[in-house]
This record gives C-alpha cells, structure tokens and sequence, in this order.
C-alpha cells in the first residue's frame, strides 16, 4: 500500500497521529532526502547562513538535519510529544534550532520567517489553510517549500511490490481502484495548488530519485512506520510480515529493492493586500 497520499478529514487528523507511536524507529529507517534536494532549495530560496527558517512537522529531525549543518535558524512544529523528543535529542547540538511541540494549525509567529519548508508533512495540513497559514508566517520576499518521499516504480523495478498485492487482497488492505505508481521523474506536481492559493509565485519545480536495498527486517520496520500499516489489526501486520520474511528468504539477495521519488516546490510569497488572520 502507498502511505504517501492526501487523506480527507477525518481520517488526515486520525492518521497523522499515528506516527508519534513509532518515533524511534522511524528515524532509523525513513529514508534520507538526497544532498542535491537541499543544495537545489537554498539556491532557489536563496538562503544564507542565519537565515530564519520555520518547518511544518518535524518528526524526528530528518530533514531539519541537513539544514541545520548549513548553518540555517531552524523553528521545528511537531505536534507528537514523542517524535519532538527524538528530534530534541537528534538535534542537541544546534543551538540555532527550536523545536516546539505544537500543531502549524494552531501556530502563531512571533516573528516571520524566510522560509517555511515541510518534507513528507503537507499533506498532513488541510488544504483549505495550508496556504494562507505559510502565507502568514513568511516575510516579504520569503519562500515556500515542499516535498514528499514517495514510491515509484521505474521500469525496472522490484516486482516485489505487485507481488505482494495478493497477501494485501487476502488481509482486506487492497490498494484503491486506480491506484497508480509512478515512474522516477514522473510523479505530479502541486503548481496547480500553489498557483490557485494566490499568495506563492512558482519559482521552481525539480524531481529527484534514489533507491534503497532493505533486508526483511528493514522492509517490515520501513512499513511498520507508514501510517496505512500502523492502522491495521494485529492480525493483518502479523499475516503480511510473515509473507514478507518467508518471500524475501526465498531470493537469492534476500533483498527487497525500494525506488523512492520527491519533487521539490519551491515558491515565492506573493507581495498584495492579503488579510492576515
């Protein structure tokens, strides 16, 4: 099943919760955003060192890491009590960053940023705010950015995946009619969301891929991490974990090959008479 997907009300406020029951392992294994990722949104937000930045939904730290080496101001939302105090630990050493155990929803600068960034968090934030609430904390000139980790499937992909389907089927967690994978450099984009706000001119739009090898053991701790898996019964993780370890003990490599995809938004905060609120 794919984790990363846009949830409605009230499954979004049901399942974004669910992460702070994993925050140990989920720093472990989520995966690492590419170098490149990073070295493309300083540029395109032009952000210099003590630069002033506010990130929507920290989790452990795994993005705010990278950031924070390059010497950036970092003001971290997480609203799971856990995931914060993996992130406080994670990010001891940086003095510059702040992490404050509080939802974006109910946030209230008391100064603007230069950037407002979220990784694998936006979409956790209603849609009908999201904008305007980033729009309310930026300075004029600051940026927007986000992005996603994501399964995509390039042509020659691990058939694992599909393979496993049937076990998903037998457990009642068949994927949506019409689920569909992208390939690496393929995945959609939000220019038409950040567009229709009114508030964010569009400054960059770029795809990155990479792909991580994961023993069983690795494979069932990355899923157990995805908010569609913590959700199941007992029953169905201990089923599809124990088809899992029996498939991948068959293989020669006893490996399972993962293609992960992001695409980076970078925007400009839009300079007119919007009421703040």
């Amino acid at each position: 099943m794919a984790d990363f997907v846009t949830h409605e009300a009230p499954d979004r406020d049901r399942l974004k919760v669910t992460f702070d029951t994993v925050a140990d392992r989920y720093h472990q294994i989520r995966p690492d955003y590419p170098d490149e990722l990073y070295a493309a949104l300083v540029a395109a937000a032009g952000l210099e060192p003590g630069a002033e930045l506010l990130e929507v939904g920290c989790g452990t730290g795994k993005a705010t890491l990278p950031l924070a080496d390059r010497g950036l101001r970092i003001t971290c939302l997480e609203p799971g009590s856990q995931l914060a105090a993996v992130a406080r630990a994670n990010l001891a050493g940086y003095p510059d960053v702040t992490i404050a155990e509080q939802a974006f929803e109910d946030f209230r600068p008391a100064h603007r940023a230069d950037l407002v960034f979220a990784a694998t968090a936006w979409h956790w934030i209603d849609p009908a705010v999201s904008y305007r609430l980033a729009w309310n904390c930026l300075k004029p000139g600051g940026h927007l950015a986000t992005w996603a980790a994501s399964h995509v499937v390039p042509p020659d992909g691990d058939p694992f995946f599909d393979e496993l389907q049937e076990v998903y089927d037998e457990i009642g967690e068949a994927m949506p009619a019409g689920t569909y994978f992208f390939a690496p450099g393929e995945q959609p984009d939000d220019r038409a969301a950040i567009e229709a706000s009114g508030l964010f001119d569009v400054t960059l739009i770029r795809q990155f891929d990479w792909e991580i090898r994961y023993s069983a053991e690795e494979y069932i701790a990355l899923l157990s991490t995805f908010s569609s898996h913590i959700d199941m019964a007992p029953w169905q993780r201990d089923r599809l974990f124990s088809e899992i370890r029996r498939r991948v003990a068959q293989r020669s490599d006893r490996q399972v090959r993962r293609h992960w995809g992001a695409v980076l938004h970078v925007a400009r905060r839009r300079e007119m008479p919007v009421p703040v609120g």
